[in-house]
């Protein structure tokens, strides 16, 4: 079914208070205390087709019972970039008291109304609202189609909502909404002839909303509600601890480790002995009748082209690598609760500002140490190497959400918020970060001298080839990920709660542990050609898992979600480039660094006065 939700009618409120800093409270709040009779505020949040997570509107979008005047909370930077977009609702809730079908409101719908509600039902169109921070979701109709000759559609409002609240005390544990015994009110063509509640005159329909409370006791305690909420779940629930994929993993990692370790170092135990026949003779003095990567001691460490954009990547690859531990880490420490909307977002958004020291320090570092010269344009470059590229992904992501009319599109005042993070922290830390790095760095710490000339490299056989070794470097790491990262996609473009975070920080340290072994291995094989272009080779080798990850996203999209429609597709496939550019600016910055690391050890180690 195509998603046409552009016809649903107006936007998201335009006076919403934000309550958006820098400084996060990402701990699960203080516990909410009632008594007997206090009210209990249900908010109601948003709606959207089902298949399609990212495609969210605001649930006073749809001809439903709404006050006078929509007051909204104020909401977190996490939830507004979330696409929450909570408001009061009409819902009379008090603590521990029991309500039996009371009259919400009538309302009576035109024909355009009944239609747009139609059409929101028939794309399973579900709301979610929220009451103590526990999220409650439940299908705005039903639909109904069975046979083929002839054949039947059916499609009918829940004009009644059962709520059943746990308590335990004076807080609320959890909650849930339920049609069960409820009979929907069928939804005609053209407002015709319905049942139950509902009225008919003039191609208009009246319908009745009314809604139940029901109350029970919980022994869970209140600090442990969320996993009340871990258990119960209105969409299908999919993950499950899955052992066998990281025991694959770590077994692909033991096995490359061995390959390193083992063979590569006996050939080099081969190597060092072949080359250290005379013990006289400084590193220039080598016998130039071997070959191997003995001879192309004198250009093995020749700088290589593009200097600053290497260093760029380096130290964005750097910032990225230590975003993600503390997110993982900081996921470990319990900081993200299932019940603080949006937490991981702010968490990622404040860090990301943060860490950007960590890019400018080691990109302009190491620029200063391989004799770079324009250290300002290398500053600039690694502030806008990721951070432009996201900019314009989000400008077209953003401008598709405003004209649907979703909640995704960030207000004005956030997108504000955001940009001044950059401009005030962000970027100045970068700058910070990159004269403290120009200051502080050292010399290259090359063990051999490189000559003027650079000595002509040989004919390489084809699977020495730069495509060849991308395919291997990033084949490798991916197939390491591949099973976790279905997990990961189903949490990000799914409805999935990831609790896992301790299987997360094990799978990113393999992936790692590979990404590297990966390195030093095709870089011994593309030193042991003569070919000393090394530099580039080994940030592309194992860079090339983002190519991967890109490709496993469209086949995602294809074969494993149902999502559909302009706005779902261009946010998937907008942000899985996002997503696969991160992976190669890490990886790529963890195979330069062992492969440099590599050959410093093994040049270091030929004899020398």
């Amino acid at each position: 079914m195509q998603c046409g939700t552009g016809h649903l009618p107006g936007g998201c409120q335009k006076t919403m208070g934000l309550h958006c800093v820098l400084v996060l409270c990402l701990f699960s709040g203080w516990a909410v205390g009632y008594k007997q009779g206090d009210n209990v505020t249900l908010y109601v949040n948003k709606v959207g087709p089902y298949h399609n997570p990212q495609e969210t509107y605001h649930y006073y979008t749809l001809p439903v019972c709404r006050p006078e005047k929509v007051h909204h909370k104020s909401l977190s930077l996490g939830e507004v970039l979330d696409g929450d977009r909570m408001a009061e609702s009409l819902y009379y809730i008090r603590f521990k008291e029991n309500v039996e079908k009371k009259t919400l409101c009538k309302l009576t719908l035109s024909e355009k109304q009944v239609d747009e509600l139609r059409e929101a039902i028939e794309e399973l169109f579900y709301f979610e609202f929220v009451l103590d921070d526990i999220p409650i979701y439940g299908f705005v109709g039903y639909i109904e189609e069975s046979g083929f000759l002839p054949h039947s559609h059916k499609v009918g409002l829940w004009t009644h909502l059962d709520f059943n609240i746990e308590y335990n005390g004076n807080t609320v544990i959890f909650a849930n909404v339920s049609v069960k015994d409820v009979k929907p009110v069928p939804l005609e063509e053209g407002a015709g002839t319905a049942m139950g509640g509902v009225g008919v005159g003039g191609g208009s329909l009246t319908v009745t909303h009314t809604y139940s409370v029901r109350w029970f006791e919980s022994t869970l305690p209140h600090a442990r509600r969320a996993e009340r909420l871990r258990d119960y779940s209105f969409f299908p629930k999919t993950l499950e601890i899955h052992w066998l994929s990281i025991i694959n993993s770590l077994v692909l990692v033991v096995l490359l480790l061995g390959f390193v370790i083992i063979i590569l170092m006996r050939v080099l135990k081969n190597d060092f002995a072949r080359y250290n026949v005379e013990e006289e003779g400084g590193c220039d003095d080598l016998d130039h009748g071997d070959n191997g990567w003995k001879i192309i001691h004198t250009d093995v460490f020749r700088f290589p082209p593009h200097k600053s954009l290497l260093c760029a990547v380096l130290g964005v690859g750097a910032q990225f690598l230590t975003l993600a531990t503390g997110i993982i880490l900081m996921a470990l420490l319990g900081m993200f609760n299932v019940h603080r909307h949006g937490s991981i977002n702010s968490a990622a958004i404040v860090l990301y500002a943060l860490t950007s020291c960590v890019s400018g320090y080691v990109s302009c570092s190491f620029y200063t140490q391989i004799n770079g010269q324009r250290w300002v344009w290398n500053i600039i470059l690694t502030s806008s190497l990721f951070s432009a590229p996201l900019f314009l992904t989000w400008s077209v992501v953003n401008s598709i959400h405003w004209w649907s009319g979703s909640t995704q599109a960030l207000p004005a005042t956030t997108v504000l918020l955001i940009l001044g993070a950059w401009v005030l922290v962000g970027f100045p830390l970068t700058v910070i970060g990159g004269i403290v790095g120009k200051n502080r760095a050292g010399s290259f710490q090359a063990p051999c001298r490189t000559r003027n000339i650079a000595r002509q490299i040989p004919t390489q056989p084809w699977y020495k080839h730069t495509a060849v070794h991308m395919s291997i470097g990033g084949f490798l790491p991916f197939s390491a990920i591949s099973v976790e990262l279905y997990y990961i996609f189903a949490t990000v473009w799914g409805r999935e709660y990831y609790t896992l975070y301790g299987i997360l920080l094990c799978v990113f340290a393999i992936l790692l542990s590979v990404g590297g072994c990966i390195s030093v291995a095709l870089t011994y094989f593309l030193l042991s050609g003569e070919d000393y272009r090394w530099w580039w080779r080994s940030v592309l080798s194992t860079g090339s898992t983002g190519l991967f990850i890109f490709v496993y996203s469209v086949f995602y999209y294809r074969n494993r979600s149902s999502m559909s429609g302009m706005v779902q597709s261009t946010e998937f496939f907008g942000y899985s480039l996002l997503t696969a550019m991160v992976f190669s600016l890490m990886l790529g910055s963890v195979s330069f660094w062992a492969s440099l690391g590599f050959i410093r050890y093994i040049y270091r180690s030929l004899k020398m006065d």
